[in-house]
């Protein structure tokens, strides 16, 4: 296989996870800590993981820049997420 099928195969998974698992869950989250609410044990679980898989995500869409936009938009949000249940937990 290919470097570029295999990337892809992996941008179609990651695609595919993003659209059912992580976002809707960002949304949520997002919602959750706007709304002044502390982030839960899972709830930081669940930004570690999509932290940790950022970092593959940044180097596909460096070699495929149609999902640069995409990649930077999330982390922007992920980021937002984690400063504002930061701020949330400062508060109490």
């Amino acid at each position: 296989m290919q470097a570029s099928e295999k990337d892809a195969g992996t941008i179609q998974a990651l695609l595919k996870r993003l659209n059912e698992q992580r976002l809707p869950r960002a949304v949520a989250l997002h919602d959750k800590v706007n709304r002044g609410e502390k982030l839960e044990d899972h709830d930081v679980e669940f930004l570690k993981s999509v932290f940790e898989d950022a970092e593959q995500a940044r180097s596909l869409a460096a070699k495929n820049p149609e999902f640069e936009s995409l990649v930077t938009r999330l982390i922007s949000l992920y980021a937002d997420i984690t400063r504002k249940a930061l701020e949330n937990e400062q508060k109490s």
